[in-house]
């Protein structure tokens, strides 16, 4: 039921994300709903926003093992290969709670700006040891998860990878000319 909360969050934001839609998404008769989750919808909510936020941050954990760049060459190829196969209908899961989300879900807010925090600390982890000063890396890690996001937006609604290439290209451009002084 999770996999599919998270899917739905993907596909329709949060307020797509009703348990009607969760039950009609993973086949599970509508019991298991009040005994796996006795907080309803809210605890739906609140655990696939965590499986979310801990699956995309273990993607950046393990592209930042390679450095900035190659990061942001697999961050890249995660959301290409994550677009096209759902026809341009997924996005962010996280992103989608953040701009999305009804005054019901506004108590998931913190949890998405921890998420959204664990993304730019690893960022700027892997730009720092590329020997960029830590302020500097500090911008370049929030610039670089504010465009790569607002360019999988750009994706859906282009229906199209164009947007995200070039955010990825110029990013590279951008951080090669840093770490190279």
């Amino acid at each position: 039921m999770l996999y599919s909360a998270v899917e739905l969050l993907r596909e329709r934001g949060s307020a797509g994300v009703t348990v009607d839609a969760v039950l009609a998404r993973s086949g599970a008769p509508r019991g298991s709903v009040y005994h796996h989750f006795r907080g309803g919808r809210a605890e739906i909510m609140t655990e696939s926003l965590a499986l979310a936020g801990d699956a995309i941050s273990a993607i950046i954990d393990k592209a930042v093992a390679q450095g900035s760049i190659a990061a942001l060459r697999h961050f890249g190829q995660f959301w290409n290969t994550l677009l096209e196969q759902s026809g341009f209908e997924a996005g962010c899961p996280v992103v989608s709670v953040a701009v999305g989300s009804s005054p019901d879900d506004r108590h998931l807010q913190p949890a998405v700006a921890d998420i959204i925090d664990r993304w730019r600390v690893a960022l700027v982890t892997a730009i720092e040891a590329d020997g960029v000063e830590p302020e500097r890396a500090a911008r370049l890690a929030t610039m670089a998860i504010a465009a790569i996001e607002g360019a999988v937006i750009l994706c859906r609604v282009n229906r199209s990878t164009t947007p995200l290439d070039d955010v990825i290209e110029e990013l590279e451009v951008l951080l090669t000319s840093v770490i190279a002084g």
